[in-house]
């Protein structure tokens, strides 16, 4: 397998474990639209009545040598998870009380331990 691509699962499979320990719900994973793109994480954090649904766009790397991780977010892939999440909600159960997008950076050195960074509500 591709480092990148063992590096990426790796990533998700990290992102899941930590959302999963604060008490969120994972919906799903890795949803794709065609030639949109994907969606890596759709949860949903509790709280009064239905909960806040949230789409999780996860950048892992090894190091730091191209930046952090949540710099490789740009502002076209926020615009792409925006219309990613529009275009799941219309084919989802949207009874959420509040939507958002969030990001989450994992760095895994090799050898090393992993560390996470989430940051809530990123914006266009």
């Amino acid at each position: 397998m591709d480092e990148r691509v063992s590096v990426g699962k790796m990533g998700e499979d990290l992102a899941v474990s930590y959302l999963q320990g604060l008490g969120w719900r994972i919906v799903e994973r890795n949803w794709r639209f065609s030639r949109v793109g994907e969606i890596d994480i759709v949860a949903v954090e509790p709280s009064r009545g239905r909960g806040t649904l949230v789409f999780c766009e996860v950048k892992a790397k090894s190091g730091t040598g191209f930046g952090e991780p949540l710099e490789a977010i740009t502002q076209a892939k926020l615009r792409r998870l925006h219309r990613l999440a529009c275009l799941w909600m219309t084919s989802h159960d949207t009874g959420y009380d509040k939507v958002r997008i969030d990001a989450i950076g994992v760095l895994a050195p090799p050898g090393g331990v992993a560390t996470l960074t989430h940051a809530k509500a990123v914006r266009l």
